[in-house]
């Protein structure tokens, strides 16, 4: 499945009503990528918002994340099986290793994820806030090819030698927090490329991103405003001045 280049994030959405709603809402506005963790504690309500749409789960790519004190060997392999069950499917299209810390070890983690991926638990491995030596390190782990890294990234944090590793290595660079938390409302330069194209910095941000070989962007959102003006950024088509 191809990833579509804008998708839904969920990050602290943890009322269990509202995240069903906002996932199933954007489902149903056209959103086909949908990424959630364990830590979010919503991986039930997200499920229950994919079951919920009017959208076959076979079109949904769906993404969750191993938390940091799950990463020995056998919590890699228990965790993923039960986020499966949670969210209510039977594979995972994408597992992340959600940060390098705590139980995180190369040589336990990465084997596990390629077991996963091997009994069908899980499609694709991910891997999410390394740094860039860290990245090599875990690419000769794995079996699997890297599939997506993913990282805070957006106009004031461009991740530029993160986005050549992706673009040599042929994997996803993932961007969460796409809009700055609302910091590229502030920027004048953001603003005047949003007036010519009689758009909204936020959908401006998104566009920036989205323009980029190998980038998907995630925000987070929750009202179905937000997640339509999310979604129509992609009809924006930056210009090389724009974007620059």
């Amino acid at each position: 499945m191809d990833v579509p280049s804008l998708g839904l994030g969920t990050y602290q959405n943890d009322d269990h009503h509202q995240c069903v709603e906002s996932v199933r809402t954007a489902l149903d506005v056209g959103y086909r990528n949908v990424d959630t963790a364990q830590g979010y504690e919503n991986e039930a309500a997200v499920g229950a918002g994919i079951a919920n749409a009017d959208v076959e789960r076979s079109d949904v790519f769906l993404a969750s994340k191993v938390q940091t004190d799950s990463l020995s060997y056998d919590d890699t392999l228990s965790s993923t099986r039960e986020s499966a069950e949670k969210l209510g499917v039977d594979t995972i299209d994408l597992m992340y290793v959600h940060w390098p810390l705590n139980t995180y070890d190369p040589e336990e983690t990465l084997p596990a994820l390629d077991e996963l991926r091997e009994e069908g638990t899980i499609d694709h491995v991910g891997l999410s806030n390394f740094r860039p030596d860290q990245l090599d390190e875990a690419i000769e782990h794995l079996d699997a090819p890297l599939f997506a890294h993913q990282v805070e990234m957006h106009p004031l944090l461009q991740q530029e030698e993160l986005h050549a590793l992706a673009v040599e290595d042929d994997h996803l660079l993932v961007a969460y927090c796409p809009i700055a938390r609302g910091k590229v409302e502030e920027v004048d330069e953001i603003r005047e490329v949003a007036e010519k194209h009689d758009a909204t910095p936020v959908q401006v941000s998104l566009a920036w991103l989205t323009s980029k070989e190998n980038v998907v962007a995630i925000p987070k959102a929750t009202g179905e405003a937000h997640i339509r003006e999310n979604f129509e950024a992609q009809a924006i088509e930056l210009d090389a001045e724009d974007v620059e």
